[in-house]
């Protein structure tokens, strides 16, 4: 009888309600955090609204997060402009090789760095730091790529940002966060310097290659200045100066024929053209987002413990 009792009190205690205050609280938080991912997400969602809406239905301010006056006209003259794909392309190569030579160059600065045994490891590091703080400036990094001759070449869009001092120290910092028994068991079983980084360093550097590489990455595709200082030829202009260009044309009220458009697309409207090509030109990179999200808070966190 007394077992019984007890079991009974049991259940009740742990059928307790929660305090007010805790289901005050988590109103609270849950309405904050949706408040503030609706303010991240309403530029967007507008911006998608103005690709498909009517003309008449943007200039009067009708569109909001939906679609008015449901139109393709504006995505359809994008995909069918010869001009546009070849920035996509463009920017997609840049994206893919530059984020490749990125993080190459990354990880064979970090590691030695991150050896206690290398000899002048401040000198180098202190180098590093300073770049964060103080550059060359424009006009002598535009003097550097011309003397190189890297003038309109995509080479000059990829090697003036090839090493990024911050994603270095957080490589580094990693690579230091590694046990020494690790490297010491490797040599015994016969590792040198470079098959210890790619059989056993790098594997386990998964999450912190995937959270820099979505930096760099994310980077090259939105780069546009380095395009524009660099490249006259509009054959190598990437889909950021092309979107650059087709906002600055409308602004001043250039006509669409400036834009190589066909005399069938000369009727689209300005502002839905605008919102399109941005949607055109953020979906890609949105797309790889979810692959490396797993891996953003991990590598972010395990390059930044210890060092």
């Amino acid at each position: 009888m007394a077992d019984t009792q007890s079991t009974t009190a049991g259940q009740r205690s742990r059928r307790r309600p929660y305090p007010i205050g805790d289901i005050c609280f988590n109103a609270i938080l849950y309405s904050t955090l949706t408040f503030f991912t609706f303010l991240c997400l309403f530029p967007f969602l507008n911006t998608l609204a103005n690709a498909f809406s009517s003309n008449q239905a943007i200039q009067t301010g009708q569109v909001v997060l939906w679609p008015i006056g449901w139109q393709l006209d504006a995505m359809k003259s994008i995909i069918t402009d010869v001009t546009i794909i070849r920035s996509l392309f463009i920017t997609i190569y840049i994206t893919v090789l530059g984020t490749a030579l990125n993080l190459l160059f990354t990880v064979v600065t970090a590691y030695p760095l991150s050896r206690r045994d290398l000899k002048g490891r401040a000198v180098f590091m202190n180098f590093m730091i300073i770049t964060m703080l103080f550059s060359g400036g424009m006009i002598p990094t535009f003097l550097l790529v011309k003397n190189m001759g890297m003038l309109n070449s995509l080479w000059a869009l990829m090697i003036p940002g090839l090493i990024s001092a911050f994603n270095v120290i957080i490589m580094k910092s990693f690579f230091q966060s590694l046990p020494d028994e690790l490297r010491e068991a490797a040599i015994m079983d016969g590792c040198g310097n470079i098959r210890y980084l790619i059989r056993i360093v790098l594997p386990l550097s998964g999450a912190t290659l995937a959270t820099i590489g979505l930096f760099y990455a994310v980077g090259n595709w939105n780069a546009y200045f380095n395009a524009v200082l660099y490249i006259d030829n509009p054959d190598l202009h990437t889909l950021q100066v092309k979107l650059r260009n087709i906002l600055l044309l409308s602004q001043m009220d250039t006509s669409l024929e400036t834009m190589q458009l066909q005399q069938s697309k000369l009727s689209i409207i300005q502002e839905s053209l605008k919102a399109s090509v941005i949607i055109f030109a953020t979906v890609p990179i949105l797309i790889v987002y979810p692959f490396l999200q797993k891996y953003f808070v991990k590598g972010s966190l395990l390059g930044s413990v210890k060092g």
